[in-house]
């Protein structure tokens, strides 16, 4: 189980962990929580699915929603930052994507974009799911999150 052997790494490295999520609608959390002993290293999750909730909860600026749209590493940056700076957390983990059905032309079903960010500074990579449903877009996209924490925190 990929959260159980998360959970074991963090502890190991006496890393607390943060989530911010947007189009996954907190399963990462859940995942992680769903683990006996999580709370050793999960300290909060943010649930901002509107990008209202990104501005008021994890300071995320509009001017960056408006200039590059809610699906962008630049709003998946500023929304690891601002759970960091929010939690109790070593390191924060950001999602924001077009679970579809549908998406756009220069936004397609299936990208979502993620932000890693520790008090080193932040990394942001978009990943292209492509159009295979809703819920496999955002299982695949909680289970990309859980393998990049796993690396980032492996010493």
């Amino acid at each position: 189980m990929k959260a159980a052997d998360l959970i074991d790494v963090a502890r190991a490295a006496g890393q607390m962990i943060a989530c911010a999520e947007s189009c996954t609608g907190g399963l990462l959390g859940a995942e992680i929580t769903a683990v006996p002993g999580s709370s050793d290293v999960f300290d909060r999750g943010f649930v901002t699915y509107s990008n209202a909730a990104k501005v008021e909860m994890l300071g995320v600026d509009p001017a960056t929603i408006a200039a590059h749209g809610a699906v962008s590493e630049q709003v998946a940056a500023e929304m690891a930052f601002g759970a960091l700076a929010r939690s109790e957390a070593n390191v924060a983990v950001s999602i924001t994507g077009v679970a579809g059905p549908g998406g756009s032309e220069h936004k397609p079903e299936g990208r979502v974009c993620f932000g890693f960010a520790t008090k080193d500074g932040v990394k942001t990579e978009t990943v292209e799911f492509g159009a295979i449903g809703r819920a496999s877009v955002r299982a695949a996209a909680v289970n990309h999150a859980l393998d990049q924490l796993m690396h980032a925190l492996q010493p």
